[in-house]
């Protein structure tokens, strides 16, 4: 009996090794969001993006910026928090297929790499992760996991990009057909 046991604590021991191993890696995520509004362009932490979505305490520049813009802070603060529920495997799935690199397409106008390349897979990272932790996610929370040092975001547009994930909510399972 003991020698049946044995390959079952190896195999044990190695998945408890790797998990180890790779929570331990550092992740590559956003630094810097750059919130642009038709000529203005701002960078901002994304740690000060951040506290505004969940606070609604706004920094001096960000308070600058959205000002010069002629945005209403409340509205942008409701796009950045406001929680979409998604089921992640469904939503991996749909980002995996043709439906899925259209969604993809039309968010990366609104939330892009700096370099305008690698968007798609750069977004599809972020939108699995972020709704990965809790089953639902956040345009805060999507710029948080994005896997590149700096994140642009086109401020003018966010309405768009929330109601498009928000339109996920209910249609993943129809999107694909289960």
């Amino acid at each position: 009996m003991r020698y049946r046991l044995l390959p079952l604590r190896r195999a044990l021991f190695l998945v408890i090794s790797i998990c180890l191993l790779l929570s331990s890696v550092p992740v590559k995520a956003a630094e810097r969001v750059v919130l642009k509004y038709r000529i203005f362009r701002e960078s901002l932490s994304v740690e000060e993006l951040s506290t505004f979505a969940e606070t609604g305490k706004l920094s001096r520049s960000l308070q600058i910026n959205l000002a010069l813009a002629r945005q209403d802070p409340k509205l942008i603060r409701k796009y950045l928090s406001q929680p979409v529920k998604v089921d992640p495997v469904i939503l991996d799935r749909l980002l995996n297929s043709p439906v899925g690199n259209v969604i993809l397409d039309q968010l990366s106008q609104v939330i892009h790499t700096p370099s305008q390349k690698a968007n798609r897979q750069a977004l599809r990272s972020a939108l699995v992760l972020s709704a990965n932790v809790d089953k639902q996610m956040t345009l805060v929370e999507i710029m948080q996991n994005y896997p590149t040092t700096a994140v642009e975001v086109d401020g003018e547009r966010l309405e768009s990009a929330y109601r498009q994930l928000a339109r996920l909510q209910g249609n993943l399972r129809d999107l694909l057909g289960f």
